[in-house]
């Protein structure tokens, strides 16, 4: 096959026009949508980026919350403990400031009633001692025994009973308070002046004496100053002298 040159000519020319038609009509808009696609995925991937490094910080933000959280919620746990620590001391403390005063309470009344019957033993055994005196007295009565009644009764009446100062402090000013004293035996002059210079100084209210005998007191003395009556005889069994003691001491 014999060469052409100006068939190869044609050929090139042709090739030329070819190439000039690809790259005008093909390959600029192959290369543009390859650009375009190119700038799409770098976007894209851009966009990714962003999207990750959006989701790493919101990630970040809500371990950091979490921790945040975690801490908040220790220090309310702490301050919780802390205050029903408090509270249990402070009503440990009630409590025991509540029982001391209980046992308090408790040993007053303890005391009180210990107190009590101490004072229900003495009197009983004043009046024990009373009855067995008066057992002893009632064989030996007599004016003499029931002056000495009235001279122990003076010794022992250094002051007014509260009873007797009650009925005193009542009656008004100047209005004579009488005193009834009652014996077996008539009172010798004498001992009437000392009873009566007695009562006068232990009352500061004029009074009036008003003897009298009732033959059953056996020995000894009976007064009555108002509602207040003292028994200091063998009838009553020294009664009288019982309470004057329990009175003064």
């Amino acid at each position: 096959m014999d060469f052409n040159f100006s068939t190869f000519l044609i050929e090139i020319v042709n090739f030329l026009i070819l190439i000039w038609i690809l790259q005008r009509l093909f390959y600029k808009p192959l290369l543009a949508m390859i650009a375009q696609r190119k700038a799409y995925i770098e976007q894209t991937l851009l966009d990714a980026q962003t999207i990750k490094q959006q989701a790493e910080a919101e990630c970040q933000l809500y371990e950091n919350r979490q921790k945040l959280w975690e801490e908040e919620k220790q220090i309310a746990l702490s301050v919780f403990h802390q205050q029903m620590d408090s509270e249990r001391g402070l009503k440990l403390s009630e409590f025991q400031h509540e029982l001391e005063l209980e046992q308090q309470k408790n040993q007053v009344a303890l005391n009180r009633e210990q107190q009590e019957f101490e004072l229900y033993a003495q009197q009983q055994a004043l009046k024990n001692g009373a009855q067995f005196a008066s057992i002893l007295l009632k064989q030996t009565a007599s004016p003499e025994l029931e002056a000495r009644f009235i001279h122990l009764l003076l010794e022992h009446l250094v002051t007014l009973p509260e009873a007797c100062k009650q009925y005193v402090e009542s009656v008004e000013n100047q209005q004579t308070i009488i005193v009834k004293i009652t014996t077996t035996n008539p009172i010798p002059t004498d001992l009437q002046q000392q009873l009566e210079q007695h009562f006068v100084t232990l009352i500061s209210l004029p009074l009036s004496f008003d003897y009298q005998q009732d033959l059953t007191l056996i020995a000894g003395v009976r007064i009555d100053i108002g509602a207040w009556v003292l028994q200091a005889n063998l009838k009553h069994e020294l009664s009288g002298f019982a309470e004057l003691a329990y009175d003064f001491e």
